[in-house]
């Protein structure tokens, strides 16, 4: 849309994703310092941001560089000036591996996870006439069970592997513990989080005895960064969904946390179809509900769920007095912010409701 700013969120079509940026703000410099006093440098994950211009407000804050999960990501930011990047998916198949050897030629400090000899090879070869070697991390599986090798002895035959090839350098470990994100009990998450990290700091010093160069051991979402930080070896976290946060995080992390919901999708009720019941122009195009319904904010008693592609219900007990006519706004926090985030092409960032900023999600829909 053509606008002239500022403008107030008001004057939005809808749906629309809204920013609002002192709360968000507020949780990058609350993740800075939590962390800074135990000197582990925090690399958010764009994979919930997908967006340049928001990887350039955490980069002012002190982050040191940033996570993407897929090649067609890092491509977008470094375009972006944004190129100091760990890709954290294995890279594998002969159409990537060519757009990563133009992507490392002229961004080298793009760094790749790998989780195999075969997998080293095939990078190395890919960047055979670099003049620079492609920086490598061994993605370990510290129980999430999904990418990575084997702690320990695996592990270290897949570093003397890649030690053996002359195009690409091994400098650290991998082990994202995404299998404890949800975890609710905090004794227990305390417990595994101590057991996640025990086999990734292992890991570090066994390949160090071996004589490799590990320098970097990095891990950690938003719901377990903390208790990774405090563990020794442990050099930088990568959580992401900390910037917006979602219904589901909050949930997860209770109050205390400190961290707040940023993001909230802007609809409007276009249908009052009966008593106790609202249409709203939000449905699964604009929120997605793996992880549940969107949550309405302000409107206690009152819930939402998908209706189909366009549109969205809301409901409440049909004797109360009627809190919402038609035309009006209604703000719904997501439930899950990454997926949700892939649905849209644009970021509203206000201040109490007036729009100083709209930025592309230029990496949405990046998942090649």
């Amino acid at each position: 849309m053509n606008v002239t700013l500022p403008m107030h969120l008001d004057d939005l079509d809808t749906p629309a994703l809204a920013i609002d940026l002192d709360l968000m703000e507020a949780n990058i410099d609350l993740m800075i310092r939590r962390l800074r006093p135990q000197a582990v440098h925090v690399r958010p994950h764009l994979k919930t941001a997908k967006s340049p211009d928001v990887a350039r407000v955490m980069r002012d804050a002190g982050a040191i560089g940033f996570c993407v999960a897929k090649l067609g990501e890092a491509e977008v930011m470094a375009a972006a000036g944004v190129d100091d990047l760990l890709i954290t998916s294995e890279i594998v198949g002969a159409a990537k591996l060519g757009r990563l050897a133009t992507l490392h030629a002229a961004h080298p400090r793009v760094r790749v996870v790998v989780d195999s000899a075969d997998g080293a090879r095939m990078l190395n070869g890919a960047v055979a006439g670099s003049a620079t070697p492609l920086e490598l991390l061994i993605n370990l599986d510290v129980g999430q069970g999904r990418c990575g090798v084997l702690p320990g002895t695996a592990a270290l035959e897949l570093a003397r592997s890649v030690a053996r090839l002359p195009h690409v350098r091994l400098v650290g470990l991998q082990g994202y513990e995404g299998h404890l994100q949800q975890l609710t009990d905090r004794d227990e998450l305390i417990r595994r989080v101590d057991e996640a990290m025990g086999m990734l700091t292992m890991t570090a010093d066994l390949l160090r005895r071996d004589g490799h160069t590990i320098t970097t051991v990095t891990t950690g979402g938003t719901a377990t960064c903390e208790y990774c930080a405090a563990y020794p070896g442990i050099t930088e976290i990568q959580p992401g969904s900390f910037v917006f946060l979602d219904r589901s995080y909050r949930d997860r992390l209770a109050p205390e946390s400190g961290y707040k919901n940023a993001l909230t999708v802007l609809a409007t009720v276009i249908s009052r179809p009966r008593a106790g019941r609202a249409v709203v122009d939000a449905g699964l195009k604009t929120l997605s509900n793996d992880l549940g319904n969107a949550e309405p904010v302000g409107l206690p008693g009152v819930h939402y769920r998908p209706a189909g592609d366009e549109h969205g219900i809301l409901e409440w007990d049909s004797a109360q007095q009627s809190p919402l006519n038609l035309g009006d706004r209604v703000a719904l926090i997501p439930s899950h912010i990454d997926t949700t985030v892939n649905l849209h092409d644009t970021y509203y960032a206000h201040r109490s409701g007036l729009i100083s900023a709209i930025w592309p999600i230029a990496a949405r829909g990046k998942v090649q």
